[in-house]
Formats: structure tokens, sequence, C-alpha cells
């Protein structure tokens, strides 16, 4: 990957670590289900690329015997290392800073490699390259992403819609190309896997999972948005504007309860 494309995408993502963990949901107990039957067991060794927060590394914590996170940005990482710490520091599990076209893994180290919510930012074919050195024979890797905004009211849900549209429009008018960050389409996935020709096996599945939320984290996970954030550190008051209306939006259809919403994902996965 171009070295530019690189720190842009990590520098996206500094400076609101803490709302993303408070707001964005933890892998579903469903990935884990879904994972076991394409690996035939429960995996050994996990290796969670781009894992952020630690949302998606703590699902495998009371299953697999060595679990690394691998995320560049040091915001990231910095909450991810505090929520170990408050678990115990498990030896088992370990952050550490890089990439995902160089894990610094040995051959055949990983059962499987997960990418929640993040194998877009990545470079596809030198990643999937990478993956594939670090699985074993019989090895999964997989990429599984939210659909957004999750299921709650026509409305409410159109309102999502508008703001992160404005918002990725001001943060494209308002960043300098040199400075842009890159998303590679997340419809690509499976192609991308299919025709890397590392893998034996791969396929795309959908589920979902009920969580309760409030209006708090329901407009947190606007904000949440990457593109939002890049618009509003770029002095974008009108998607600031915007963000406070739909705030108030979600309060008063919220009303002081909490709801079930519901979230959708897609994985795309491949068995080497």
């Amino acid at each position: 990957m171009l070295e530019h494309i690189r720190k842009n995408n990590v520098e996206r993502f500094t400076g609101f670590s803490e709302r993303y963990d408070r707001s964005r949901p933890a892998a579903p107990e469903e990935v884990v289900r879904i994972l076991d039957a394409y690996l035939e067991g429960t995996p050994r060794r996990v290796a969670d690329v781009g894992c952020g927060t630690g949302l998606s590394t703590f699902l495998w914590l009371d299953r697999a015997e060595r679990i690394v996170g691998i995320e560049p940005s040091s915001d990231m990482r910095r909450i991810a290392e505090a929520k170990r710490e408050a678990a115990g520091n498990p030896e088992k599990l370990e952050f550490r800073e890089g990439y995902s076209d160089s894990l610094d893994l040995e051959d055949g180290w990983a059962d499987l490699i997960t990418c929640s919510q993040s194998f877009h930012w990545m470079n596809p074919q030198p990643s999937l390259a990478e993956f594939a050195r670090v699985l074993r024979p019989g090895g999964v890797f997989a990429a599984y992403d939210c659909d957004w905004p999750p299921v709650l009211n026509a409305d409410v849900e159109a309102a999502y819609g508008a703001l992160s549209d404005l918002a990725d429009l001001r943060s494209a008018e308002l960043t300098p190309e040199e400075e842009r960050a890159h998303k590679w389409p997340k419809e690509e996935h499976l192609r991308q896997i299919r025709e890397s020709g590392l893998f034996r096996y791969a396929r795309e599945v959908v589920f979902h999972n009920r969580e309760i939320c409030d209006a708090e984290r329901y407009a947190n996970l606007a904000l949440s948005q990457g593109g939002m954030q890049s618009a509003i550190k770029r002095g974008a008051e009108d998607v600031k504007a915007a963000a406070g209306d739909f705030a108030r939006r979600v309060e008063a259809f919220f009303a002081g309860r909490e709801l079930e919403v519901l979230l959708s994902y897609r994985m795309r996965l491949g068995v080497k």
C-alpha cells in the first residue's frame, strides 16, 4: 500500500477512540458459532487484524489459547490495553502495533484471522497473501461488518443516512487529496478472496444480532463513523449542527427508553 494512504487511513480514527469503544457493538456470539463450524472446532490461535479497541478481540478470550490483536492506531490500542489490564492482564492476549500486509507472525501460526469492521481499510491482495501465509492449512480468514444504521425506525434511520451522507460529502470537500483516507468496497470482499487464489473455499454469510440501545448510544453510532469525525475535525460547522439536530431527533424518539435494535452483519470468509 502507498505509505501516505496507509498513514491517512490510520489517522482517520485518531481522537475519538473512546466514543468508538462506547458506541460500537462488540462482536456477537454468532461469530464464534459460524467460525467454529468452518474450523470444525475451536481455534487455538487467533489473530484479530485491525482490532481497534478490541471489540472483536475479547470474544476469543475464554476460548482460544493465544490471541493477538493487531492495530496500527496507538489511540485505539490505548483503549484495548486498558481493557486488557481491567481483565487482569491475561497472558494469552496481546495487542501489537502492525499492518495487515506485515503481521510479524510465523508461517502457519494461526487457526483463525479475523477483520471486524476493518478489512475495507486494507489493501486486499497484499493483505490476503499475508493472511494465507500466517494461516495453517484448513485455517479460516473472516472479514465481517455491520450494515448501518441499526434497524429501529424509518424516520430515524433516514435521518441517520442523511447525516452520514452530508458528513462524507464535507469530508471529501475539506480534505486535501494527499490527506484523504481510502476505503476498498465491502461488497468486493468476497470477490477479492476468491480472486486471490489462496483459499480453497469462500462464501458470504449473513446473520443478525439484537442489542439493547439508548438514545445516547444510537446517536453516538452515527458520530462514530469515520467520515463524520473527519468532517468535524476539519471544521464542518453544518455537520456539527446536523449532528446536534440528529441527536435531538433520536432523544425524542427514544423518550428516555431503552429499545431493542437489530444489527445485521455480512461475513465474507475463506478457508485455506
